[in-house]
């Protein structure tokens, strides 16, 4: 007897090829058959009229902390995530030490009231398990995290003590599973790492058998450089790449989109294992100070609170963005999405100019107050980036996809704020708009994106695939129906048309609802 059947199955196995019909026997968490099953099972799911694809892999996530504070995944598993790739952008949970294991451990606790019992990697897997979770979880190394253990957010170049500090650290998180390491060298303190550095580190990672992914120095205006930077460092260290969110950020820099597929292409044509991912949104989402020059950043989060506060400092950057950003319109393209004072959630959902407006302000000296009233702790939504464009990146063959978020809710302290819509709504959106709609993509290519590909990227054994021997984790969904709801203005809304969720062998999502199931768990590196 098997636990689970699915009967009347369309199944689209994760490989690109063709749907072919089959029912599925599960046991414990595999998949043992695929083909005409005429035993009984403890429960049959009657999949007449849907489609069966492997679980989708959300490979850029930022679910680290969310896992901690609701392990259900609600906004990831019910648009069909069952794995998740965590510590991107070079913010990763662990491993954490010195000055900014306690700036972490206050920011959460203040936040969240979460109790930040860990330390290291083994010690944040450890509480994970703990606990238990509703979807598969790796962890890539945050550079970002272990340079600001270890230097802090000043804006200068290891020591050599220091440098075998942070090979130390990173040694030691793939050694206890992590899959890799990621830099976000548009944020501090990584913005101020030479590429030395992160070759360096890179080559500890590859002993390992790891990746690097990362978040790209420039998006924009250094869109080529940041791309060649990128590459450098991953030939050198002789390492997998995988460059987050692909994107030309600002109209002025829309046009650089061939340029940019060229040398991608260039460099997978010259060996390099180089690939992208890219969520299916034309708005970013992150910290509203990153409208500011780096040296704004430098120190940390205490001496940008101090600089914030000074006139002089406040005029100098206002005449740095005048020059820099060129874009007269800019505050009219960014949306507050979320706080942490009670006195400034007025202002979420709001364009910086109006929320600038109502509190009588100028925008550029709303955006210093309320940073400074919220300790950094402010969310933005940046509308800057071209439906053309994103249309061309998702047909790549080497992008995968990846919503740059972490595991929400519509209730509790993960339902606070307007989360970026990419957070309920990606992968339905991919099917529903760019497949079934726009015909950008086949079906079939497209699951094979959300499965397979991203499970050969970030080496994940036995999943990705509709296979006899693989995990039962598995996606029931409507082709005709499934779609994203989320919007800008309304972002915590599942979507329609997911079924069924099955995780590791047990329903999590039945009907479109959560079933309260943790059957999850930590994929680690085979080291």
């Amino acid at each position: 007897m098997f636990d689970i059947i699915i009967k009347n199955s369309t199944i689209l196995d994760g490989s690109g090829k063709e749907g072919f019909a089959a029912d599925i026997g599960i046991s414990n968490d595999r998949i043992v058959k695929i083909g005409k099953i005429e035993e009984s099972g403890r429960q049959v799911i009657d999949a007449k009229g849907l489609i069966v694809s492997p679980g989708f892999v959300d490979c850029h996530s930022h679910s680290d902390y969310y896992l901690i504070i609701n392990p259900l995944a609600e906004s990831k598993v019910r648009q069909g995530v069952t794995t998740e790739i965590g510590g991107n952008c070079g913010y990763s949970a662990a491993p954490l030490s010195g000055e900014a294991l306690e700036e972490r451990k206050n920011a959460y606790k203040k936040a969240y009231n979460l109790e930040h019992d860990w330390k290291d990697v083994k010690g944040y897997f450890n509480r994970l398990e703990r606990q238990g979770t509703s979807l598969n979880f790796a962890l890539l190394i945050g550079h970002n995290t272990v340079r600001a253990s270890v230097i802090g957010g000043d804006s200068r170049e290891p020591n050599k003590k220091e440098m075998s500090q942070m090979k130390e650290m990173v040694q030691q998180a793939m050694k206890e599973g992590a899959i890799g390491l990621s830099t976000g060298l548009a944020y501090g303190p990584a913005c101020f790492a030479k590429k030395e550095e992160l070759i360096q580190l890179c080559k500890e990672v590859r002993k390992y058998g790891g990746i690097f992914t990362v978040h790209m120095r420039s998006e924009g205006k250094g869109l080529l450089e940041a791309i060649e930077e990128s590459i450098l460092i991953a030939k050198e260290a002789e390492i997998p790449l995988q460059i987050s969110h692909l994107k030309t950020y600002g109209e002025e820099n829309w046009g650089k989109l061939d340029s940019a597929f060229e040398l991608i292409e260039k460099a997978k044509a010259d060996g390099l294992d180089v690939t992208c991912d890219r969520y299916p949104y034309t708005a970013a989402n992150t910290g509203l100070h990153n409208v500011f020059p780096n040296w704004v950043l430098d120190g940390g989060i205490k001496k940008e609170m101090e600089r914030l506060k000074n006139k002089d400092v406040r005029e100098k950057i206002k005449t740095g963005l005048q020059k820099i950003k060129g874009d007269k319109d800019i505050w009219d393209k960014i949306m507050i999405s979320e706080v942490i004072t009670e006195k400034n959630k007025i202002y979420e959902g709001k364009r910086v100019s109006e929320a600038a407006g109502i509190a009588k302000k100028e925008p550029i000296e709303f955006v210093f107050d309320i940073l400074v009233e919220d300790e950094i702790a402010v969310d933005a939504i940046f509308f800057k980036m071209s439906e053309e464009n994103l249309k061309r990146i998702l047909k790549k063959p080497y992008v995968i996809f990846g919503s740059d978020s972490g595991a929400r809710a519509d209730y509790g302290a993960l339902g606070r704020g307007r989360s970026h819509p990419r957070t309920f709504g990606t992968f339905p959106r991919v099917l529903g708009r760019y497949v079934r709609e726009e015909k950008i993509l086949a079906l079939p290519t497209a699951i094979k994106k959300m499965t397979s590909d991203a499970c050969r990227k970030f080496n994940i054994k036995e999943r990705g695939l509709i296979k006899e021997g693989y995990f039962a984790d598995i996606v029931i969904f409507n082709p005709d129906t499934i779609i994203d709801t989320a919007t800008y203005e309304d972002p915590h809304n599942y979507p329609a048309g997911i079924e069924y969720v099955i995780v590791n062998g047990r329903v999590t999502v039945e009907k479109g609802k959560h079933l309260g199931t943790k059957a999850g768990g930590i994929i680690k590196a085979e080291t």
